[in-house]
């Protein structure tokens, strides 16, 4: 590299909302000082998509209702409940609502067995190396999740007293895309929502980040959506943008 040149290569797997964004983390010039981080769980920090769609699965084939992966996608971010109510839109029966919350708490049931089959070699090198870094950088951490399975998860991959706060579907009456997760995470860590980052890889949850006044740095299918602050093409691109 010839001296005086920014090499910005580094730097490409970033692709940032804003140009002068990008222009900024390419030059190492960070536009905004962050004093905390909230992490979305499921897609972000470990993977149980795989985990939900098994557990659905087995109570749309029960009602005799078709489900798939790309079904499956939809309920990404949002409520046990309301995930029901997409796995009922084909199903031509009326249900009572305790019908219906016998139905999720069974899928539930299921989901959790599945989950006990997770390790602390579900949590990635690359999270793991990441959140420790982050930590040394003075950020406080929090989990902003709208699953009731938090702690549980938490605990099986070994991270069960790593984060300063957990917001999760135990504390909250709205689920994504409002944002009531992510501004309970920002009052338990002492901090305004301008003061923090939140991370996401769904759309409904950059939806409710944005929806709270907060950046939002998006993973996964949720890296394409233009209403991310940040648009990441891993987890440790965060030390860039942090």
């Amino acid at each position: 590299m010839k001296k005086g040149k920014a090499d910005c290569s580094i730097f490409q797997p970033i692709y940032l909302s804003s140009i002068a964004n990008k222009f900024a983390i390419c030059m190492g010039i960070k536009m905004k000082e962050y004093k905390g981080i909230i992490f979305d769980l499921d897609g972000v920090i470990c993977f149980t998509d795989h985990f939900h769609y098994l557990a659905w699965k087995k109570i749309a084939d029960k009602l005799g209702v078709y489900f798939d992966e790309v079904i499956n996608n939809r309920l990404r971010g949002v409520s046990r409940m309301e995930s029901l109510e997409i796995v009922l839109e084909n199903y031509d029966k009326p249900l009572t609502e305790e019908e219906k919350v016998k139905l999720a708490e069974e899928k539930n049931d299921y989901y959790k067995e599945l989950l006990k089959d997770m390790t602390t070699a579900d949590l990635s090198e690359e999270v793991k190396e990441t959140l420790v870094k982050l930590r040394e950088k003075g950020l406080k951490l929090s989990i902003g999740s709208s699953s009731k399975n938090t702690k549980f998860i938490l605990e099986r991959i070994g991270l069960s007293d790593f984060f300063d706060a957990i917001s999760d579907g135990n504390n909250i009456t709205k689920s994504k895309p409002d944002p009531e997760v992510f501004l309970k995470a920002a009052e338990y860590l002492n901090l305004k929502p301008e003061e923090c980052l939140v991370v996401e890889d769904a759309f409904a949850g950059v939806d409710g980040a944005i929806a709270g006044d907060f950046d939002c740095a998006a993973l996964g299918d949720a890296a394409r959506y233009e209403k991310a602050t940040y648009k990441l093409n891993g987890f440790d691109d965060l030390l860039t943008v942090c």
